[in-house]
């Protein structure tokens, strides 16, 4: 049984009593690959159903409150003023989609949205589609996916999905507009992937595999007819691809999308005839990854055939194939291509150049443009453009200062309206504060970009407290984006950095490749050399120096703790992925095959060698370690709570310091923590107090 001992992690500034710490009882296991055996003496944490498990991931959870009691204060007093900041009674900008508007709307005092629209005009009467507040009653956790891919084209069904767990199992229930009762359909334990044919009566909607959550097949439903006779028309065999389903922007086609790290395959049916076959488009090939829109004649491909930074194709619909492909934006070696909006007499482009996304508009004729932006550093990107016959572009925009803005922009005159700031309710003014943009050299040469932002009166005299903020994997480029919560950290002298590190694709496909498989280390040491950078720069204190991951950026903070832990004054680590080779060599749990392309493949000894070299969990010694706050999720789907939870129980059985080491686990959500607009930031308070504690910053 789980045993309870005095624990090792120090009381924070003010308490005046030491908690015990969980012990969690250890039950050695052994794992054998390629002749070696590892000895995991917490593999028994695995079992979410097991009693003793609940009960030690509990037993963490009170061990927290306790020592963190002296600052409760700061928990409840933060979190008022982060939710302060948030206007309750609000709305989202109204988008056209063919003949409605639709928008959200946030009443007073309420969590969740509100999905209403009008039709033909703005002024219209508001039709209510969902009350989320109302489905979400009684649930402790609550998600639903609403969209205009689940309306019908008649427009008088609403398909959409429900999950009350957080463990990303959705049921797919249908509204009637007309009524608004639900039809009696209703399909349970699938992904909230859906896309209406144009008959009014088939559904297109993706299953996942019940142990793997890997989303492996798509089935066809009819209106009015039991789901357990619905047609599987795709199930994808290959375990290291997933599948999902949509409609073009076009609305002509129905879209399968096959999918993993390096490869894609689409198939696709018309719109209106969705009982005929699925056909390729491009087979599969592997290190070729395209995507695929529809306009008029042509399929407009982005590819990466002989352009690893991705250039944009098209072909006539008939013969797609590449005898017939017409360069449309060529490829750039210093460019990278992320997306592109088709429109009938513009083509708009994302692109990113030095870590910055720009947008690119081409007319049909006459010459090329760039909507011009004016921070250090920022963050764009079009959105909800489902129109083709017009000159407005609507687009998103944020910096480190700006709240996120919404904008129509109109194409031929250049000139842009803003249509909507998020309002930060209180005495907010973006002058208050200021960003920047730097460039740090890396141990081999290379120079990683970094975002930061400050409150005016900042001088880089080596005195201020610092958090750094990391990812780098996946391609997945992090940007200069606005926080609303962050605002109380800054208001406390705190300096924000994101560190643009290798692994992601900032400055280009190179950058992803040098941050994946064999070179994963550089991801790590990115961001222990951005760390120092700073300090020697003087934009923080030796000693306050804070870094914060998630999810693969837990996987940063656990191996950065195991390679430089004296850097850290203190660790957030939330839904960290840092049991790296067990996991991977275990083909049960979600996302594991797909990622052999992002990780490695351990059951290749070289694989397997390099990821046990930083394997956070593999890695744990008998030394000092930083402050750490470990967060999880329950039901996690992504990154299984146990990773987590064992590797607290590790460091805390292992270190030698007397610094502080928490847990909390949220036994209601999953990988995205709490749900609703006001409760999820009850975990940003409690991370934001650890560190203000640390810092030395007291209410």
């Amino acid at each position: 049984m789980m045993v309870l001992a005095t624990g090792a992690a120090g009381c924070g500034q003010g308490a005046t009593e030491q908690a015990k710490a969980p012990v969690a009882r250890v039950e050695a296991t052994e794992l054998v690959t390629h002749g070696r055996t590892r000895v995991d003496d917490y593999y028994w944490l695995r079992d979410r159903e097991n009693p003793e498990v609940v009960a030690y991931l509990t037993a963490e959870n009170e061990y927290l409150d306790a020592e963190l009691a002296h600052v409760g204060s700061l928990r409840e007093s933060l979190f008022d003023e982060i939710v302060g900041r948030i206007k309750e009674d609000d709305q989202s900008v109204p988008y056209r989609f063919r003949d409605y508007y639709y928008h959200t709307r946030f009443e007073e005092g309420t969590e969740y949205p509100i999905h209403v629209r009008r039709e033909g005009t703005i002024d219209a009467p508001e039709e209510v589609l969902v009350d989320v507040n109302r489905l979400a009653e009684g649930h402790e956790y609550f998600a639903a996916s609403v969209g205009v891919s689940g309306i019908s084209e008649n427009q008088k069904v609403l398909a959409f999905g429900t999950d009350n767990v957080g463990r990303r199992k959705y049921t797919i229930r249908f509204l009637d507009l007309e009524t608004g009762e639900f039809l009696a359909d209703e399909i349970s334990d699938v992904t909230p992937n859906v896309a209406w044919a144009a008959d009014d009566r088939t559904l297109f909607y993706t299953r996942q595999d019940p142990e793997t959550l890997r989303w492996h097949q798509v089935y066809r439903h009819t209106l009015g007819t039991d789901p357990s006779t619905d047609e599987l028309v795709y199930e994808e065999a290959d375990e290291e691809f997933s599948v999902s389903v949509r409609r073009t922007r076009s609305r002509d086609f129905v879209f399968i999308t096959a999918y993993q790290t390096l490869s894609t395959e689409y198939r696709y049916v018309p719109a209106g005839d969705p009982m005929s076959e699925f056909q390729v488009i491009l087979p599969r090939e592997h290190d070729h990854e395209y995507s695929v829109d529809h306009l008029g004649d042509h399929f407009y491909f982005r590819t990466n055939d002989n352009a690893p930074n991705f250039r944009l194709v098209r072909a006539p619909v008939a013969d797609p194939s590449r005898a017939r492909w017409e360069e449309v934006v060529a490829h750039r070696d210093d460019v990278l291509l992320e997306g592109f909006d088709l429109f009938a007499d513009h083509l708009v482009i994302e692109e990113r150049e030095e870590g910055l996304v720009r947008l690119r508009v081409k007319p049909r004729s006459g010459s090329e443009h760039y909507v011009e932006f004016d921070d250090p550093a920022w963050m764009a990107f079009t959105t909800a453009n489902y129109e083709f016959d017009t000159p407005i572009l609507r687009f998103g925009y944020t910096s480190m200062t700006t709240p996120f803005s919404t904008y129509d922009y109109d194409m031929e005159t250049r000139e842009r309206t803003l249509l909507k700031q998020i309002e930060v309710v209180g005495d907010f003014d973006p002058a208050n504060y200021r960003s920047e943009r730097l460039w740090a050299p890396a141990r081999d040469g290379r120079q990683v970009p970094i975002s930061l932002v400050y409150r005016k009166g900042f001088e880089p005299n080596g005195n201020a407290p610092l958090l750094l903020y990391g990812y780098g994997s996946y391609g997945a480029s992090m940007d200069a984006g606005f926080s609303s919560a962050r605002l109380s950290l800054l208001d406390r002298g705190f300096v924000y950095a994101i560190a643009h590190i290798r692994g992601g694709e900032e400055l280009g496909r190179w950058w992803y490749e040098e941050g994946k498989l064999l070179n994963k280390m550089n991801t790590f040491t990115d961001f222990i050399d951005v760390a120092d950078f700073l300090v020697a720069q003087g934009y923080s204190d030796p000693g306050r120096v804070f870094a914060m991951g998630g999810s693969a950026g837990g996987l940063l903070m656990g191996a950065v703790v195991n390679l430089r832990p004296e850097l850290w004054r203190g660790v957030v680590a939330a839904v960290p992925f840092v049991d790296v080779v067990t996991t991977m060599l275990d083909e049960t749990i979600p996302l594991t095959t797909s990622e052999y392309d992002e990780w490695g493949d351990p059951n290749d000894p070289e694989y397997f060698d390099y990821m046990l070299s930083y394997s956070p969990y593999d890695n744990v010694i008998a030394g000092e370690y930083p402050n750490m706050l470990v967060t999880t999720g329950l039901h996690d789907s992504q990154v299984q709570y146990f990773e987590p939870a064992k590797w607290v129980a590790k460091l805390r059985a292992m270190k030698t310091d007397g610094n502080r080491l928490y847990l909390h686990t949220n036994m209601d959500a999953g990988h995205g923590g709490a749900s609703g607009r006001f409760r999820r930031h009850r975990e940003t308070a409690l991370e934001y107090a650890f560190l203000l504690d640390l810092a030395g910053i007291s209410e």
